[in-house]
């Protein structure tokens, strides 16, 4: 086997979208060929889908909302609720 990049995906259902195969005619040694397309948003070169395991990573969120919340909850003044006690 040779890989040119990364890895080769063989199994689940995104074998049938990412892979592409092709095997010699008779008499020729038993060459199979595989080749893992790479994943196209517009679907031109490539499945539109992207593989499962793709992750993205979301940049964390501004403090100023962390802030605005804190300052909301210091705002509120804490309540003194009396509870009768059974003795």
């Amino acid at each position: 086997m040779k890989f040119k990049d990364g890895y080769m995906i063989s199994s689940g259902y995104p074998v049938k979208e990412y892979i592409d195969s092709a095997l010699l005619r008779h008499g020729v040694l038993g060459i199979k060929v595989k080749i893992m397309l790479d994943w196209d948003p517009k679907g031109k070169q490539g499945p539109m889908t992207p593989l499962p395991d793709l992750v993205t990573i979301h940049p964390p969120k501004d403090e100023e909302e962390s802030k605005e919340k804190k300052e909301y909850e210091a705002v509120v003044p804490p309540t003194n609720i009396e509870v009768p006690v059974l003795v």
